[in-house]
């Protein structure tokens, strides 16, 4: 008893940090990605409004063009990361192509299982998802299969390129908080296979 009582406090504490580090991530993100271009974007702003040369003003103008549809894209890829606005009103299969699509992975996405989960089940699956995309799948592929079966979403998650075990720890412990179960193959030459259960409590 006290064995599992230690596992379970354990399992929590990585938890807490697994969303610290999300937070960490967060902010990392929008200092590197998102303000870096605002801040070219208000210096060629500058520039432009002192440019006497109108061809060089029209080059400033582009270049804030870009860095403002940069700046957007990586905005809309963080937000649909910390909680996607489709969450709750697409069915699976359509979140996890999009998740692919924003990527730009080439990806297989295999469902046959309805759409009318709880949502921390499909955000948990999303994560899965995300995590093998995040982690080198974007170069190399990945795929994914969901099925329902006895009051039970299953599903196998694909990779060519080996994860690292932090992120895998965390997904795990949030499966197995929700009730389920999560078995979980990782080798620098055999890519990554997550596959695993959560219950369909209704």
């Amino acid at each position: 008893m006290r064995v599992e009582v230690e596992e379970l406090r354990a399992s929590l504490k990585r938890l807490v940090l697994a969303a610290d580090a999300d937070r960490r991530m967060v902010e990392r993100e929008l200092h590197d990605g998102v303000q870096q271009h605002l801040i070219a974007l208000a210096v060629n702003l500058q520039l432009a409004g002192q440019a006497a040369d109108p061809a060089a003003a029209k080059t400033l103008i582009d270049e804030m063009g870009r860095d403002v549809q940069q700046a957007l894209d990586k905005t809309s890829l963080l937000a649909q990361r910390i909680y996607p606005a489709t969450l709750e009103a697409e069915g699976i299969g359509t979140l996890l192509r999009s998740a692919a699509a924003s990527a730009g992975a080439p990806a297989s996405v295999d469902v046959a299982a309805p759409s009318n989960y709880p949502p921390e089940v499909v955000m948990t699956l999303y994560l899965c998802w995300l995590n093998m995309l995040a982690c080198g799948s974007v170069e190399t592929g990945a795929s994914i299969r969901v099925r329902e079966s006895e009051e039970l979403l299953t599903f196998e998650v694909i990779g060519k390129t080996a994860c690292a075990d932090a992120d895998l720890d965390y997904l795990r412990d949030r499966v197995e908080a929700l009730g389920g179960r999560l078995a979980i193959t990782s080798g620098s030459g055999d890519g990554t296979r997550i596959s695993g259960s959560l219950p369909l409590a209704r």
